[in-house]
């Protein structure tokens, strides 16, 4: 089931099968930033359906998992890329996958950011923070540094 939170200008979506991730994620945004909206999904078919029946307006950004089932991360990255109507929504991959395949799968599919999921909650915030910072339209974004670390935001 979605859950969503309202009474914001920025909205985020995020496409997550995991409950403690979902949990964790929600805690640490609402931390940092608690007058961002987010629009929960649990797995990559819900999210695409959340996509296009949105009526408060796209996005700014999606994390998005890629083991998730219905539809994965990446199949969810490819139909996002695919509707020009989301060409201005930064997209961010988050994994516990550190895999350099996977890495470069979501770079050729489109992904603004592939960043590895941190095991510290404070390490989160910080990721999130600097995702949120470095933010904006598509495009804007500093793409060198593709691959997001789990305390600062370096190119590997």
């Amino acid at each position: 089931m979605a859950q969503e939170e309202q009474n914001s200008r920025k909205t985020i979506y995020l496409a997550e099968d995991d409950e403690d991730d979902r949990i964790l994620f929600m805690e640490a945004l609402r931390e940092i930033h608690p007058e961002i909206a987010v629009k929960v999904s649990e797995d990559g078919q819900q999210l695409l359906d959340n996509l296009d029946k949105t009526d408060c307006g796209k996005p700014e950004i999606i994390f998005l998992d890629i083991n998730m089932p219905c539809k994965n991360g990446f199949e969810c990255l490819k139909e996002i890329r695919s509707a020009s109507c989301f060409d201005d929504v930064q997209v961010i991959m988050l994994s516990t996958s550190s895999s350099s395949i996977h890495i470069e799968m979501s770079r050729k599919l489109g992904a603004d950011f592939y960043a590895v999921k941190p095991g510290l909650f404070q390490d989160l915030k910080d990721l999130l923070q600097q995702i949120l910072e470095e933010g904006g339209s598509r495009g804007t974004a500093d793409r060198s540094k593709f691959l997001l670390s789990r305390r600062r935001m370096d190119a590997f």
